[in-house]
């Protein structure tokens, strides 16, 4: 069978792969942008550099933040499926593939959020202060209009790890690209129908990597 051949013959399987990772990808990415970014806030307002010591809301914060992401991915999406079959009825498909890879989102965005707003200049701080701003709106109008390039790019890099998790789903019965790279692309010995998942991958993640590197540049207040 040839390549082209192989193509037209996986092409509902591909069109199906790439329905599974868009709605895996949409609910993990919309959940990272919705808790993460809240998350990561939180944990910068009380990290000890801002709070001048160690509080136990930034130890428990700073604790399941490096627990889930330490844990190795496969093996907490394992350890999760009691726990999604609880919460949704059923742990497999990209519905509930699409829990884990969102809580995997939600820690590693939450601690880029932290780590951008840390780098914030202090002056910032102190002009909110001489102001009479709030709390709530310094972080609104001062920190996350001066760190707002800097997140940008910390959710894209959040997103692009997201989409090399999602082909992991694959092996548990999540579906998507990866499912599909591994069952009629590695198990059918088509290595070509492999490759072309392989690179509609790294397609998908430079173009997404492109559009986050042109949105930063364009709300950096720097240039």
């Amino acid at each position: 069978m040839s390549f082209m051949t192989s193509i037209q013959y996986y092409l509902p399987e591909l069109i199906l792969a790439l329905k599974e990772t868009g709605i895996m990808m949409g609910i993990a990415m919309t959940s990272c942008l919705l808790i993460g970014l809240p998350l990561g806030i939180a944990m910068f307002d009380a990290n000890p550099q801002i709070q001048g010591k160690r509080t136990i809301r930034y130890w428990l914060f700073n604790f399941i933040v490096t627990f889930v992401r330490s844990f190795p991915y496969l093996l907490f999406v394992i350890t999760l499926i009691p726990l999604t079959r609880f919460l949704l009825g059923r742990a497999f498909g990209p519905y509930p593939a699409s829990f884990s890879l969102s809580l995997i989102g939600i820690v590693i965005f939450a601690r880029l959020v932290e780590q951008v707003l840390l780098d914030v200049p202090v002056a910032t701080r102190e002009l909110a202060s001489a102001l009479g701003a709030t709390k709530w709106q310094y972080i609104w109008h001062f920190l996350l209009a001066e760190a707002r390039s800097g997140l940008v790019l910390g959710y894209t890099t959040a997103v692009v790890s997201l989409v090399s998790y999602s082909t992991v789903m694959g092996i548990i019965g999540g579906g998507g690209i990866g499912s599909f790279a591994l069952i009629y692309g590695y198990q059918s010995y088509q290595y070509g129908i492999m490759g072309l998942a392989i690179a509609i991958m790294i397609f998908l993640v430079f173009i997404i990597q492109m559009i986050g590197n042109q949105v930063a540049y364009k709300l950096d207040k720097r240039k």
